[in-house]
């Protein structure tokens, strides 16, 4: 039977589950060190992710009322949970839970995702994933750019789920040329954020200063403008066509689209936004509450309606423009391909009315030995007294207390609730599924390198805690060693 996994962050787990999972210890993976006369990558990723936090604050006063119900939820469940907050602390889990953000943007040109791509390479930022979102309703394909090493989501997991407009999806021929033409004669990238990241490129990094000036000059991409570069009646016209699509072409810069705080408790932040003054969406997107949490949860407060001025040679109308939200994640256990089939077949399932999702097991253990869930290895803290035997199967080893298996953090996006939360803020111009295939070639061709596959990467995690704990028993029969 095979063992189920790990990556990246992870749970001490009992079975039955507790209320919320335990994160496990990660102190084997110390973070990767760079030339000392460069700053490392992570600190560049940190920097912008709380730059682009004070920012996002600025412009939409209601993110730091976000922020600050997220941050009581959180306190509320730690301090009834003693036992979550040693070992996130024990973990070093606490800061990252503080300063864990994804953002969203949604680009217009092949040339604006090859840029992005190589700001966000300075900042130690991969793309994993391919997402389409057509299917949904949504004319967007999409990526995560995030880290990938353990000791780097460990430092800073600020991802960027980041979005390209598909134009071939405007039926309109005439409106898809003038959205063209439009987006052909804006550059979303000042000069000196491109100088940087030719330089960081060039000589494999930046110093301290550089990386600085680095963080201000890519913050300007994501920054909003209140001037549309297009006129109301052409406003009006992407409009109709889809409301992301006028999101997308309207502006000088694709603008932050949301930025996400994490919370440990996801049902409790969707009843207290109201006394935050906040109106949140109908329903929480992704898995529906389980004693022991997977894939990932999401809901927002909805869209504000901006001021924009719209120009044209002879005229300047005012209207507003409603795009930007407010968005909570909790995530949960990463799905092996197998859990993710079931996950998939009983959210189709329920989508026809049949509610299903019972059927999904809920306890460690049992996720565990069906090869549901990604799971990793290490020695028990405090292993039975026994003699520890290299040959001795995992499962004998985990069933003596000599071993434990820590379910993993879901590092990465739903494409379903993705769709789910853009359309819930679109409006009802969202409209219907759109009749085109996945086109993950353009996209890479766009990018101007493959995506990462974000399975490959959790069972890359697994094999190796397997490795390390049969590597400590080899080394050490009888004795303890930390895998």
């Amino acid at each position: 039977m095979p063992i189920a996994h790990g990556v990246s962050n992870y749970f001490r787990f009992s079975s039955p589950c507790p209320a919320h999972i335990q994160l496990g210890d990660m102190s084997e993976n110390p973070r990767r060190t760079i030339g000392s006369a460069f700053t490392d990558p992570d600190d560049i990723r940190a920097r912008f992710s709380r730059a682009l936090s004070r920012m996002y604050r600025a412009e939409v006063p209601q993110y730091g009322a976000l922020i600050a119900l997220v941050s009581e939820i959180n306190a509320a469940v730690l301090a009834d949970r003693d036992d979550l907050r040693r070992a996130m602390h024990d973990a070093g889990e606490l800061a990252r839970l503080a300063e864990e953000r994804h953002g969203a943007i949604r680009l217009g040109t092949a040339a604006e995702l090859a840029m992005i791509g190589r700001a966000f390479a300075v900042m130690g930022m991969t793309p994993v994933g391919y997402y389409d979102l057509a299917p949904a309703g949504v004319p967007v394909h999409s990526t995560a750019f995030r880290p990938v090493e353990t000791a780097s989501l460990q430092h800073n997991s600020f991802r960027v789920f980041t979005s390209l407009l598909r134009l071939e999806l405007i039926e309109d021929p005439a409106l898809r040329q003038e959205a063209a033409e439009t987006l052909a004669r804006r550059d979303i990238f000042i000069p000196e954020a491109k100088r940087l990241i030719q330089l960081a490129e060039t000589r494999g990094g930046l110093t301290d200063e550089e990386a600085d000036a680095f963080v201000a000059a890519v913050l300007e991409t994501f920054r909003w403008h209140s001037e549309a570069t297009v006129s109301a009646s052409t406003y009006r016209h992407l409009v109709q066509a889809h409301r992301l699509v006028a999101d997308v072409v309207s502006f000088r810069g694709p603008h932050i689209n949301h930025l996400t705080p994490r919370t440990l408790d996801i049902d409790l932040a969707q009843a207290a936004m109201p006394r935050f003054g906040m109106s949140p969406k109908e329903t929480i997107e992704g898995p529906p509450a389980r004693r022991c949490p997977i894939l990932l949860r999401q809901t927002s407060f909805k869209a504000l309606q901006e001021p924009v001025a719209f120009v044209s040679d002879d005229d300047r109308t005012e209207g507003v423009h409603t795009a930007r939200f407010g968005e909570i994640e909790e995530r949960g256990a990463a799905l092996t391909p197998a859990g993710r089939s079931l996950y998939d077949a009983l959210l189709a399932a329920d989508r026809d009315g049949n509610d299903r999702f019972g059927e999904f097991p809920d306890d460690w253990t049992t996720l565990r030995r069906e090869a549901l869930a990604w799971f990793r290895y290490r020695i028990a803290p405090n292993p039975a007294p026994s003699i520890l035997d290299a040959t001795t199967d995992l499962e004998t080893l985990i069933a003596e207390g000599q071993v434990e298996a820590l379910p993993i953090i879901y590092e990465d996006f739903l494409p379903v609730s993705a769709a789910g939360i853009f359309r819930s803020n679109l409006g009802s111009e969202a409209g219907d599924a759109f009749a085109a295939r996945s086109d993950r070639d353009a996209f890479e061709e766009a990018l101007g390198r493959p995506v990462l596959d974000e399975m490959a990467l959790y069972e890359a995690e697994q094999t190796r805690s397997i490795e390390a704990v049969r590597l400590a028993l080899t080394k050490a029969p009888g004795v303890r060693e930390d895998a």
